[in-house]
């Protein structure tokens, strides 16, 4: 990233850094190494494990103060819908974080699979994660207020915290008694660009299939093919 690259970035997200090479790290997929042994900074894995934590904690914080009122099981659905993948992806959109990650040439040709949806999302936590080391938790949490919990209000207004997980769990107790399982079926392809293969069970029975680029993504898929298959 150059430095005119870099200070684009940085006006972008609204934070100056005073160790860019930081930032730089945020953007650099597993995929570029392979390409580029030699390349001094490493992948963003360890910055998005970081910057998961810290997301999860400003958004849980600011859940638990400001509504004081609701449920544990209802913030748990808010929370899952403001971190989860599509809305970090919808984020790293906004921000137009794609022509600064450092890719692969078969991952960068690939642009309209569905891995490069999760390469984003996974760049807003190591972009959190590395505003949080070189910042600190206020300037982290600043931007995940400005960028993420602002998104609250849609996702109450849609009810889309109803995820089809959720909503095929709760009709599966209410109508059947049961509560549903999932189980892989199968896993191919390399580290950075699986696929898995779910299925949804009650009791024995094998209501749907879903597959998708992580187990979670698999399950929802699974779930929402089943409460269609049910008419739930």
């Amino acid at each position: 990233m150059s430095i005119n690259d870099s200070s684009k970035l940085q006006k972008r997200l609204g934070v100056k850094f005073k160790d860019d090479s930081l930032l730089k790290q945020a953007m650099v997929h597993r995929s570029y190494l392979n390409e580029h042994p030699d390349f001094k900074i490493g992948h963003n894995e360890r910055l998005e494990f970081l910057g998961d934590a810290v997301l999860e904690i400003v958004v849980t914080e600011f859940l638990y103060l400001n509504f004081p009122e609701t449920p544990e099981g209802d913030l748990t659905n808010w929370r899952a819908s403001l971190v989860n993948a599509k809305m970090l992806y919808e984020i790293a959109k906004e921000l137009g974080i794609e022509e600064f990650l450092y890719l692969s040439k078969g991952e960068s040709r690939d642009k309209n699979k569905k891995s490069r949806q999760f390469i984003l999302a996974n760049a807003i936590e190591a972009i959190i994660g590395a505003m949080y080391l070189d910042q600190g938790i206020s300037i982290a949490k600043k931007f995940i207020l400005a960028r993420v919990v602002s998104k609250l209000d849609d996702i109450l207004k849609n009810q889309s915290y109803l995820d089809p997980k959720s909503h095929f769990q709760e009709k599966a107790q209410e109508v059947r008694g049961v509560t549903p399982h999932y189980q892989i079926l199968n896993e191919e392809g390399p580290d950075h660009a699986k696929v898995f293969t779910v299925g949804l069970y009650l009791g024995e029975e094998q209501v749907a299939i879903g597959q998708g680029s992580s187990k979670q993504e698999a399950q929802v898929a699974a779930a929402a093919k089943g409460i269609k298959k049910m008419g739930w």
